[in-house]
């Protein structure tokens, strides 16, 4: 795997517009971003954990061209069939012809998410700060249990009257909103990842 060069300061590229939308789940959960074009693996999976709000508490992978890129860790990498990501350049592990990719975190819950390349030409920009330009509706919380445990955590938060409304509320902190997206908190907190 090459390494992308660093591209001087001030000069004009086109950077990256992904969706990722994560699979399984109601109401449906996206966001539209906006990343430098040479953004490595690594500072992606911290993107991504960072715009759909997971805490980065678990593993995750990406299977990009059907090759398995996650972090470097010798007690798994050989059972999992991993590649370490460190080094790895989003472009270049794309190729010329890919226009999507999985990234999949917390092997126990298992979120799925697809990420589609969308035009990356759409404009031009010396500035290389990530930035969310779209999205919708919460991210599930931590260790619910992935999918099916969201259905459930949402039905039992959703009645009053059902038998774990009272204990799903403590657990998640006093209140859930599903629809919950604040696309300006959401880039404050991008604002603090350098890429």
């Amino acid at each position: 795997m090459g390494v992308a060069r660093i591209r001087p300061a001030g000069k004009l590229e086109s950077p990256w517009h992904l969706r990722i939308e994560l699979l399984d789940v109601k109401p449906l959960v996206w966001r539209r971003l906006r990343v430098p074009a040479n953004i490595t693996l690594p500072k992606l999976h911290r993107v991504f954990q960072t715009a759909l709000g997971w805490t980065n508490s678990h593993l995750h992978e990406f299977v990009i061209n059907g090759v398995h890129y996650a972090e470097s860790n010798p007690e798994w990498a050989e059972e999992l069939a991993q590649v370490d990501e460190r080094r790895v350049v989003l472009s270049k592990a794309l190729g010329g012809e890919s226009r999507s990719f999985d990234y999949v975190y917390d092997f126990g819950d298992s979120w799925h998410h697809l990420v589609v390349v969308e035009d990356h030409r759409l404009e031009q920009t010396a500035n290389s700060a990530v930035l969310c330009i779209g999205g919708e509706n919460a991210c599930p919380p931590e260790d619910v249990g992935g999918p099916p445990g969201y259905a459930d955590f949402l039905t039992a938060i959703a009645d009053p009257r059902h038998e774990e409304h009272q204990n799903y509320l403590e657990w998640c902190g006093g209140s859930f909103d599903p629809a919950r997206f604040d696309q300006t908190v959401v880039n404050r907190a991008l604002g603090k990842i350098k890429v």
